[in-house]
């Protein structure tokens, strides 16, 4: 076998592979006696079936197979030993002349290869960046410890009813006359004042005791909402619609949101036991868990200005497009040309990011480990909970969902991005002149407006 490559430009080339009989004569003669062992045919036992005859009916058919495996197999350690950086996927070449299995005993093989550009990332101390971080005020502070004291407040009974309170009760559907309606609804369900659209219906239940009645309007109460209302009626959206009647509330239940008061419970509840004693303690460790959620919000505004500093210092690239855009044609299900063309411009940003990337990667010898891959696995994990506001989770929790997390393929793909993003942004730091500035909330997301 004889393997060629001519560049056609310095990101194109064309690699040609030719075959000789030798190099896939005894791969052929194993397959067929294979499917040897295997064929069923009338008239023959298994096993049995003439290799001529077999020749005759599927010998083309796994000469093909044969050599195309054979050309995989050579074309991909070509790329591999030469360190090709291929751009997409080889593609068969617009210049490949016609294969005949028939007649042919060797065979050339042309194929396309899209190679990426070469790029010389350079990262000095006289590259300056700024890192920006969110201040963490007490107002912020005050509002995260109040969102806790409502995450872990209760409802309990009260006498009578407020308008954020919930009212409990029998809802029984009423005629004209307002007396129960003969085959009308009846039904156990709740309502709180404060959500009801009509502020007459609103004040029917504020300052309501347990036991009173109640007649409303259920439709006039929702403004016309037809979902609100079903739910509210327990009935279907469409009957709903044509729902008009007024409903007596026999009032049973009356719950009011008593939100957790500041105390060694709630510090427990929130960080684990005994990791904060005192309320300034707590202060202290929601600034904390506050300047850490942050934290992305700083990366990923450093990592869009770090990328704007090296596409200006890399400038322009060189790219194969048209082949690109043949592979994208080729490996796209639902791509057209037309579509390709349209949608090719927008790609070109990000293409040209991750070559950039990828660049860094290889001039630092950026290496993500199995360490590297558990560690952002745990954070996000980590992160996950606090959205549920679970602050506390034990660290072999942590462990158990981040090792899940990795069984995963598509998982462990994002999870490796993530992790080497992540490094590729601690090596931008470690190389150019960082200047850390702290601004508030509106001031830093006012930077991403900045053009």
């Amino acid at each position: 076998m004889n393997i060629s490559q001519e560049n056609k430009s310095n990101v194109s080339a064309v690699v040609k592979i030719e075959v000789a009989k030798t190099d896939y004569e005894e791969k052929v003669e194993k397959a067929l006696r294979s499917y040897r062992q295997r064929a069923t045919i009338p008239g023959f036992r298994k096993g049995m079936v003439p290799l001529g005859m077999l020749k005759k009916m599927v010998g083309k058919s796994i000469l093909a197979d044969e050599i195309n495996n054979v050309v995989s197999e050579a074309l991909y350690n070509y790329i591999k030993e030469n360190n090709i950086n291929v751009l997409g996927e080889p593609l068969p070449s617009e210049s490949q002349e016609k294969i005949d299995f028939d007649t042919q005993e060797n065979f050339t093989f042309c194929f396309d290869v899209a190679i990426a550009p070469e790029i010389a990332v350079s990262l000095t101390k006289k590259d300056k960046l700024n890192y920006y971080r969110i201040a963490i005020d007490d107002d912020m502070v005050a509002k995260q410890k109040e969102a806790f004291c409502n995450r872990y407040g209760v409802q309990e009974p009260v006498e009578v009813a407020g308008e954020k309170d919930i009212v409990k009760g029998n809802f029984v559907e009423l005629d004209e006359n307002n007396a129960p309606k003969e085959d009308g609804i009846s039904v156990e369900s709740l309502l709180t004042p404060a959500y009801l659209k009509d502020d007459a219906e609103k004040a029917k239940f504020v300052g309501v005791k347990s036991g009173e009645k109640v007649i409303f309007n259920p439709a006039a109460a929702c403004g016309g909402n037809d979902t609100e209302l079903a739910a509210m009626l327990h009935i279907d959206k469409e009957k709903a619609a044509d729902m008009k009647s007024n409903f007596e509330v026999a009032v049973t239940t009356i719950l009011t949101f008593r939100a957790a008061e500041m105390g060694q419970e709630l510090y427990d509840n929130i960080f684990g036991k005994d990791t904060v004693k005192s309320e300034e303690e707590f202060t202290a460790k929601t600034r904390e868990m506050l300047v850490a959620q942050m934290q992305p919000e700083s990366d990923y505004k450093f990592g869009l200005d770090a990328r704007a500093l090296l596409e200006k210092k890399v400038g322009e690239l060189e790219l194969p497009d048209e082949m690109l855009k043949r592979w994208l044609v080729v490996s796209g299900e639902n791509r057209t040309k037309e579509s390709v063309e349209e949608e090719y411009p927008k790609m070109l940003p990000d293409l040209k990011w991750q070559l950039i990337k990828e660049a860094i990667v290889k001039k630092f010898a950026v290496k993500v480990d199995d360490a590297d891959m558990l560690a952002m696995a745990k954070k996000v994990t980590r992160s996950q909970f606090a959205q549920y506001g679970m602050m506390n989770v034990p660290d072999e929790l942590l462990d158990k969902y981040a090792s899940d997390m990795l069984k995963d393929k598509k998982t462990v793909t994002n999870v490796a991005e993530r992790a080497t993003e992540e490094k590729i942004l601690a090596v931008i730091k470690e190389h150019v002149t960082l200047t850390e500035k702290e601004l508030p909330m509106d001031q830093f997301y006012k930077l991403f407006e900045e053009k």
